[in-house]
């Protein structure tokens, strides 16, 4: 991770940063237009341990986990939906169909998550590249037999998944993009120290997904025990990359002491267009959490 003091913020133009913050503003939207049956899979924090702990021992740089991640999870969506609603309708048929794909990726995941990060590694600039012989040694280190070959056609197969759209923004973009804006609408905001502590805060929050999100449906909703109904309803802000963004820089703030903190969370409402009694409610349960006290919210 770069430090506070390599970071350069309030560097970019107003127009060119105004028209990136349009563009992923609509980028999240567009997400949440398009959510899948299966857009909430895939979030356990065990996966995010293992792409982390993988990204580690290849020497890889944080953003590259983060990327790897979201590259992962929308292929997984896309392959799992391919694999299980291709061919007969039959019961039978589908119940073997069902076995069967889940077998082969039971077999190849381990396979799969490596080709998410090979591809991570090749879309950063600070990062070294995963390249096929550092793949495959990796893999034996780990017990797991694959060749070249097979490396390549994992590699292949995630492209063909993800249609080669490989730029999807993960959610430290949405972070850094929102503390630039920050920086040059409030010139007194601490973005630099900001921006180290969010890291932290944005790894705990993506470790604590399920537990977090549960604290925020239950805050929403007023109940300890909501519906199926209100669950299905809650998941588009499970995936509002926005909402994560605004949330993580509030809790951020708050550990960090920013004079007027009240005064941050009304500017990330200006700027979103998030209300500042969602924006508290993120902050308050990821505190709360990382105080080991989520009753308190």
């Amino acid at each position: 991770m770069a430090s506070p003091e390599s970071l350069r913020f309030r560097q970019t133009s107003v127009e060119i940063l105004n028209d990136f913050f349009i563009n992923l503003n609509e980028r999240n939207k567009d997400n949440l237009r398009s959510l899948s049956t299966c857009s909430g899979a895939f979030k356990d924090k065990r996966l995010f341990e293992y792409i982390l702990l993988m990204c580690e021992e290849l020497r890889l740089d944080f953003p590259v986990a983060y990327h790897a991640v979201v590259l992962l999870r929308r292929f997984m969506v896309k392959h799992v939906t391919h694999l299980l609603t291709r061919g007969s309708a039959r019961e039978a048929e589908a119940s073997a169909r069902e076995d069967a794909a889940f077998k082969k990726i039971r077999d190849d995941f381990a396979l799969m998550v490596l080709s998410c990060v090979q591809l991570a590694s090749k879309l950063s600039l600070q990062s070294q590249i995963v390249e096929i012989n550092k793949a495959v040694r990796f893999l034996r280190s780990v017990g797991l037999n694959f060749s070249k070959e097979d490396v390549l056609k994992s590699e292949l197969m995630v492209l063909n998944g993800l249609q080669f759209r490989l730029d999807p923004p993960n959610p430290l973009t949405y972070v850094e993009v929102l503390l630039e804006v920050l920086g040059h609408n409030e010139s007194s905001a601490p973005v630099e120290r900001l921006h180290h502590i969010c890291c932290h805060v944005l790894q705990f929050v993506s470790l604590q997904h399920d537990a977090l999100y549960d604290a925020l449906l239950a805050v929403t909703t007023q109940s300890p025990r909501p519906t199926a109904e209100q669950r299905e309803k809650f998941m588009p802000v499970t995936e509002d990359c926005m909402l994560l963004g605004v949330g993580v820089i509030a809790a951020g703030a708050f550990i960090l002491h920013v004079g007027d903190w009240q005064q941050v969370v009304q500017e990330l409402s200006h700027i979103t267009g998030i209300s500042t009694t969602s924006i508290c409610s993120f902050a308050r349960v990821t505190l709360a959490l990382l105080m080991g006290t989520p009753s308190d919210v």
